[in-house]
C-alpha cells in the first residue's frame, strides 16, 4: 500500500541528509506543506534548530503579484521559512527519488481574523473566532478558491497532487496556543451549536432556509444555558434537534452544508484548473457532514464525485473510513492517516497493524503524520512496519 509522510519545508531546508533519510523509511511521497496555519514545531534532527515557531498563517512560498491591491491575501512567511522554501524542499525530495505533493490549509487563519474581523465565525454570543474564516462570505471563498490553486500548483517543483486541509467549516475547537476552554465539555451537539455562524453572510444564509436570525441565536444560548451549568447535552443529531427544535436544526444543516459542498466544488475546480493533467486532489474529510475542523465534515458520495479521494483520520481506530468505501466506486484514494508521534497519541509500534485494519475497511494508501516531528525511535517503528508491508 502506497505510504506517504507530511513533511514542512523547515524539515528539509538547510538538512543536507532529510531527503534520503526520509527516502530509507520506505515512503514513496512527502505531502509538504506550501500553505500553512500558525504552528510551533520541532525539529529533532536539523542541524541548525530545534524549535520552529511560525508565527503566523502563512504560504511557504513568494505569493504571486496578481495578490496586489486585495484586501484579502495570503501573508508571506517570515524567518521560518524565507524566500521559496517551499520550492527548495521540494527540488531536494524530487532529487532523492520521492514524489511530492503539496498540503494547502484553507479556512483556518488567525493572522487573517485579526487583520480582517469582518472574516471570522461569529457564535449566538457574539464572540469571533479569528482563527475560523466564515466560508459564507463570497470575498472568503474567493480568496480560498485563489489561495488553493495558488499553492496546490507550484511551479517548477513538478507536484503530482495536492490535498486540501480545512477546505470546509471551522468552529470552536481549535488547537490554539494556551486553550483554556475545556472547563466544561462540549459533546458533539455542543461543539456545533458553538460552531454555528451568525456573521451577515450566515444571517443572511438562515433567513432563506425560513429561519429568523436572532431567534435561532436566542435558541442556541438557551439550549447550551444547562451545558454551562455541567449539563450533559447528549451527542449527535439527534441531540441537536432536542436542544434547539427539529425543524432549526434541519434548516442550519441544509445552509452549511451546502455552504460546505459548494466551496469545496469551486476549490477543486480552481485547482483543477490551474494545474496538469492527471493532478490529483484530495481532502482532509470526515464523513460527518456537520463536524468542523481540520477534516472537513462531507457527504462521501459528494466528495468522491467531486475530488479523487479523501485523507481520513484513522488514530485511534480506521471506523471513519467505512462511509467511504461504500461510495468508492471509480477507486477513489481512501488514504488512511495514522499519527506515528508517540507524544502526540501516535502509535507508531502498531502500524503494521493499524495499516492491515484499515486496509481491511477500504483504505489504498497510508498518510504519516508526521515524519519530521517524530523521533528517531518512532521513525524506526515506521521503517520496520513499511519493510514488513513491502
Amino acid at each position: 500500500m502506497r505510504a506517504a509522510a507530511f513533511l514542512y519545508p523547515w524539515d528539509v531546508v538547510g538538512d543536507p541528509d532529510a531527503p534520503a533519510r526520509l527516502a530509507a523509511l520506505g515512503v514513496r511521497q512527502v505531502t509538504l506543506a506550501s500553505a500553512y496555519h500558525s504552528t510551533r514545531a520541532l525539529t529533532p534532527r536539523h542541524p541548525r534548530h530545534r524549535i520552529v515557531t511560525a508565527a503566523h498563517a502563512a504560504v511557504l512560498y513568494p505569493p504571486g503579484d496578481h495578490w496586489q491591491g486585495r484586501e484579502l491575501r495570503p501573508y508571506a512567511a517570515g524567518d521560518w521559512a524565507p524566500g521559496d522554501a517551499y520550492g527548495e524542499a521540494a527540488q531536494a525530495l524530487r532529487d532523492a527519488g520521492l514524489d511530492v505533493h503539496s498540503w494547502v490549509v484553507l479556512a483556518h487563519n488567525s493572522r487573517m481574523g485579526d487583520d480582517h474581523p469582518q472574516t471570522s465565525v461569529v457564535n449566538a454570543y457574539g464572540d469571533r473566532y479569528p482563527w475560523a474564516p466564515c466560508i459564507a462570505q463570497p470575498a472568503t471563498r474567493a480568496y480560498l478558491a485563489d489561495l488553493a490553486a495558488e499553492a496546490a500548483v507550484r511551479p517548477g517543483t513538478d507536484t503530482r497532487g495536492t490535498e486540501l486541509e480545512s477546505c470546509g467549516w471551522y468552529g470552536l475547537a481549535h488547537l490554539h496556543a494556551h486553550d483554556k476552554t475545556a472547563g466544561t465539555a462540549l459533546g458533539e451537539a455542543g461543539q456545533y451549536l458553538m460552531s454555528l455562524c451568525f456573521c451577515a453572510s450566515c444571517r443572511e444564509g438562515y433567513e432563506g432556509e425560513g429561519l429568523d436570525p436572532d431567534g435561532l441565536a436566542a435558541a442556541v444560548r438557551h439550549a447550551l444555558e444547562p451545558v454551562w451549568r455541567g449539563g450533559d447535552e447528549g451527542e449527535g443529531r439527534q441531540a441537536v434537534e432536542k436542544l434547539i427544535g427539529a425543524g432549526r436544526a434541519a434548516a442550519t444543516r441544509a445552509w452549511r452544508e451546502r455552504t460546505a459542498r459548494t466551496l469545496q466544488e469551486t476549490v477543486v475546480g480552481a485547482v483543477r484548473a490551474a494545474a496538469p493533467t492527471g493532478f490529483q486532489v484530495l481532502l482532509h474529510a470526515d464523513p460527518v457532514t456537520y463536524h468542523c475542523g481540520a477534516n472537513a465534515g462531507v457527504d462521501p458520495a459528494h466528495i468522491l464525485s467531486v475530488a479523487d479521494g479523501v485523507v481520513v483520520p484513522c488514530t485511534g481506530g480506521p471506523r471513519l473510513l467505512e462511509p467511504f468505501a461504500a461510495h468508492g466506486a471509480g477507486r477513489p484514494v481512501l488514504a488512511a492517516n495514522l499519527t506515528v508521534v508517540s507524544g502526540m497519541g501516535g502509535s507508531p509500534a502498531t502500524l503494521a497493524a493499524d495499516a492491515a485494519r484499515a486496509a481491511d475497511l477500504g483504505a489504498t494508501e497510508l498518510r504519516l503524520y508526521h515524519a519530521g516531528l517524530a523521533s528517531d525511535a518512532d521513525l524506526a517503528h515506521v521503517a520496520g512496519a513499511l519493510s514488513h508491508a513491502e
